[in-house]
């Protein structure tokens, strides 16, 4: 068995292991789990502990390595960051807390291995549709075992639909994609890792998203990627440079609609 072999079988492992958490740790809590709020205004219930706690004692017995996951303090997160360059887990227990808590069924975990901090195998699942997208590199991405793309992409930009979240841009840039947009329509579901996962799809056809953290694309880039997309960071950075950084993100499902909405963008920032 080859690399490529083996880190899909890996990935088709830790598919397993996410669908056994998320139906015994989230799926029992949906619509029955309080909210609560962290430092930072931001959501997270007792389903997103629970799982991570879940997650942090599994996993390592996939492959070794520590594991990073977004409901840790950002010093334990660049530490881990800088000791995994090995083997690194990171995870986003729940992408998508509002939706859960809301009883809106567009969430996800969302699960990436890492070496030499770039990711080679992932996995997104959303458990309420029983999606679920994985990858490795040099192997593919898929959904629920079926080879992603699946549907070709626009050709053009006008003719492509736009994930988009208006409120993470520039209130300039904003304005712009609201009044003159260069694409035919465009959608936001409030879950940054099945978005990406629905680029690699071609269910979105380009992307946009003003601030993700690592754990939103760890496993959805490389999804994307091995789909046949492409991504970088809005403002030209490098997106896999570390876990504590928030960066604006830009994907599209082609090559060449990535090289049209990139100018678009830098054109309108």
């Amino acid at each position: 068995m080859n690399n490529a072999a083996k880190r899909l079988s890996r990935a088709r492992a830790l598919e397993s292991l996410v669908r056994d958490i998320a139906r015994e740790a989230i799926l029992p809590r949906y619509l029955k789990t309080a909210r609560n709020r962290k430092h930072d205004g931001s959501l997270f219930t007792e389903a997103d502990l629970e799982s991570q706690r879940r997650f942090t004692e599994a996993l390592p017995d996939l492959a070794p390595g520590p594991v990073l996951g977004e409901e840790m303090t950002g010093e334990e997160q660049a530490r881990l960051w800088s000791e995994g360059k090995r083997g690194l887990w990171c995870i986003d227990p729940i992408d998508g807390t509002t939706n859960f808590a809301n009883g809106i069924p567009f969430f996800a975990v969302s699960i990436a291995y890492f070496m030499e901090h770039k990711p080679i195998f992932g996995v997104v699942y959303n458990p309420v549709t029983d999606e679920s997208f994985y990858a490795a590199a040099g192997a593919g991405a898929y959904l629920n075992g079926t080879e992603l793309p699946l549907r070709e992409p626009a050709t053009v930009l006008r003719d492509a639909v736009a994930g988009v979240d208006f409120k993470r841009v520039s209130h300039h840039l904003g304005d712009e994609l609201a009044v003159r947009p260069p694409y035919y329509s465009q959608r936001n579901f409030g879950s940054s890792a099945l978005e990406w996962c629905f680029v690699a799809a071609g269910r979105l056809d380009v992307y946009i998203h003003g601030g993700q953290m690592l754990w939103d694309y760890a496993a959805g880039h490389l999804i994307l990627a091995e789909a046949g997309g492409v991504a970088a960071a809005l403002d030209g950075g490098d997106l896999l440079a570390g876990p504590a950084v928030k960066r604006g993100v830009v994907a599209a499902a082609s090559p060449g609609l990535f090289t049209d909405w990139r100018a678009w963008l830098q054109n309108h920032a």
